[in-house]
């Protein structure tokens, strides 16, 4: 459904989008998940032909956004971070001619905006103006603009910021009951947000693709070792003769134990090996009390901030790097 290829968006000096390159696949909600700054927006107003890249490709249903703009833009429908309201209007009349501008034949513009307010349950406001509604019903008239022209593609640029929580409930209800129907394709800073919604993460730091899969995917490719921590009654030499016969163990550490007589062990293990049960039979075996066992894995917050802190140590290193070589070469100057 779109294809982004060496996407490149420079402001000045500054690389906002660094050679991004991704696809995304028809009927599936997909997530930009980065902190703030990290090209997301950016990225998506390039997908929409907001604003032109300084280098790459976006193609949307197989036509170019910048060699068939009319024919690509015809497939998105946009959110904005601030939704395009005209305050003084009815959201009725703002849909109307929301309706007017996607091209909507005029004899299916009245049922199409008023199927759009029942499916967002805006019927009840649908002659209030615009400025007299909450933050909450703004938002959804936003959306029901983005999907009047019944868009293949739907790109939401943070669409649940400044919600209260059952807003954001509603909200996200809201996305998910598009996916099938529409691709979609939104963006947040908050982590919660994104795996509640999305089929789908990609991970933005400083203007590149860091990471991109499923939930399940991400966390199954950054979790590398599995970490137990277990609560023994015995002696230090008696456990770690024990531990030392066990093949998938990689490395442990020993702190004294909350409880008297009491030892933790802090285990990692090879290739994400579970080995609770085998752990189990070898220290029951040499008559070692288990007071407990915790078997940890890597959430998806652990991955975000992992992905994004390296992406940022790495662009330190290069800039230092940079720096180093422009120094080399005055002093070889002189």
């Amino acid at each position: 459904m779109i294809q982004v290829e060496n996407l490149v968006k420079r402001y000045g000096g500054h690389v906002a989008v660094d050679g991004m390159s991704f696809t995304v696949e028809k009927g599936k909600i997909y997530g930009f998940l980065g902190p703030n700054g990290a090209g997301k927006t950016t990225t998506m107003n390039v997908m929409t032909g907001y604003i032109a890249a300084d280098g790459g490709t976006v193609v949307i249903d197989g036509h170019d956004i910048l060699k068939e703009p009319l024919a690509a833009k015809g497939c998105i429908g946009y959110l904005p971070e601030i939704p395009p309201l005209y305050p003084d209007m009815t959201v009725r009349e703002f849909l109307l001619f929301a309706a007017e501008l996607k091209k909507v034949p005029k004899a299916e513009r009245k049922d199409r905006v008023a199927a759009l307010e029942e499916r967002l349950s805006l019927s009840d406001m649908s002659r209030r103006l615009i400025k007299n509604l909450s933050k909450g019903y703004k938002q959804r008239v936003g959306l029901a603009q983005a999907l009047v022209g019944n868009p293949k593609v739907l790109i939401l640029d943070e669409p649940m910021v400044g919600l209260d929580p059952k807003q954001i409930i509603e909200m996200r209800d809201l996305i998910k009951g598009l996916a099938g129907e529409h691709t979609v394709i939104l963006s947040s800073h908050i982590l919660s947000e994104i795996s509640a919604v999305c089929d789908h993460i990609l991970i933005i730091s400083k203007g590149k693709l860091a990471a991109s899969g499923s939930p399940e995917e991400l966390q199954k490719m950054m979790q590398g070792t599995a970490e137990l921590s277990v609560t023994v009654i015995g002696e230090q030499e008696q456990v770690k003769a024990v531990l030392e016969k066990i093949e998938e163990i990689g490395q442990f550490s020993f702190e004294d134990g909350s409880e008297e007589g009491s030892i933790l062990i802090h285990i990692e293990t090879k290739d994400d090996t579970d080995i609770r049960k085998t752990l189990s039979v070898a220290l029951a075996g040499e008559g070692i009390p288990i007071l407990s066992m915790n078997r940890s894995e890597k959430s998806l917050e652990d991955i975000f901030l992992e992905l994004t802190e390296a992406e940022e140590d790495e662009t330190v290193a290069d800039e230092t790097d940079s720096v180093t070589g422009e120094e080399e070469s005055d002093e070889s100057n002189l």
